[in-house]
């Protein structure tokens, strides 16, 4: 009780004196406790580079730039270990023809069915086209925060927290791997191969890189694969992941040879437009499972959604 109870004072404690715009937290950067910077536009100027200096400087006149003391000015000193808060200039987004379904929805917690091509959470140029974006303007949800997340590639059941007192204890839950994850994948059959099978692996992803990629060392990755069924020089497999690191379940599949259908990045990169919505990954989340920290009462929601067959 003690950690949530920290966890929740921390949050009081750093929340930001900007309210949401549509949807969208502002930003929030650190100021390092290391400074070497005269002002905090010398450090803004370093720490932003996709914001010309220009950009910063009208940024900074329009008072766009926040501490807990108020706008931020043009000279205003470098103070180490605090902290700026500003609303990023969002870009139009292409709209993502696809709709989330709502499985389940309470005063705690609100279950949806992700679509494929829909980010989970703003990252890099998919910002307001994501399901915490949508739901939170479609739900009048302001405070809505996912417990975990879904490849934007990936389809299927995404677990979000309504209630930002607990937040920490669903997310805790699937760092503790309490949760039952199931997934349903079309690949290619290799009559050869033997199922069920479980893939230990030690998986590495660095950051800037889009792929994963699986080197000798401790095994941190670990999949069940089981077969359900083929159709001609395909097949359709559930996977049941123990662990949760990065592209895990394409990158095991991958290293059996069956890389899953539609796949742009396992076994080679394969650039696609972001608007080009004609080969999902054939990757479901089509399960999850886990005690409800707030009842003790144990959860099941499945996805409504099915994968399709070239």
């Amino acid at each position: 009780m003690t950690t949530g109870y920290a966890g929740r004072t921390m949050r009081r404690k750093l929340r930001s004196p900007l309210p949401q715009r549509d949807g969208l937290d502002p930003v929030r950067v650190h100021l390092p406790t290391d400074g070497r910077w005269a002002t905090v536009r010398d450090f803004l100027v370093e720490r932003l580079p996709k914001l010309s200096p220009g950009r910063i400087d009208e940024m900074l006149a329009a008072g766009r730039f926040v501490t807990r003391d108020g706008p931020v000015t043009a000279d205003e000193a470098f103070r180490p270990g605090g902290f700026v808060w500003f609303h990023r200039d969002v870009a139009p987004e292409t709209p993502v023809p696809f709709e989330l379904e709502v499985l389940h929805r309470d005063e705690r917690i609100l279950v949806v069915d992700k679509p494929h091509f829909l980010a989970t959470t703003p990252r890099g140029g998919h910002i307001t086209e994501t399901a915490l974006i949508r739901l939170r303007r479609q739900l009048d949800l302001p405070d809505l925060s996912p417990a975990h997340r879904l490849d934007r590639a990936t389809a299927g059941v995404v677990l979000f927290v309504v209630d930002p007192a607990l937040r920490g204890a669903y997310q805790t839950l699937f760092h503790d791997r309490r949760v039952d994850k199931t997934y349903e994948a079309i690949a290619p059959h290799d009559p050869g191969l033997t199922f069920p099978r479980t893939i230990r692996s030690r998986i590495v992803k660095h950051r800037g890189v889009l792929a994963a990629f699986e080197e000798p060392g401790e095994p941190n990755a670990e999949t069940r694969v089981e077969l359900l069924e083929t159709r001609g020089g395909l097949a359709r497999y559930r996977l049941h992941p123990r662990t949760g690191r990065t592209h895990q379940l394409r990158v095991h599949l991958n290293s059996l040879g069956l890389p899953i259908v539609g796949d742009d990045l396992y076994p080679e990169v394969r650039p696609t437009p972001d608007d080009d919505y004609t080969r999902p990954l054939r990757l479901l989340a089509s399960s999850l499972s886990f005690p409800d920290p707030t009842t003790g009462q144990q959860r099941r929601f499945h996805s409504h959604r099915h994968l399709p067959w070239p």
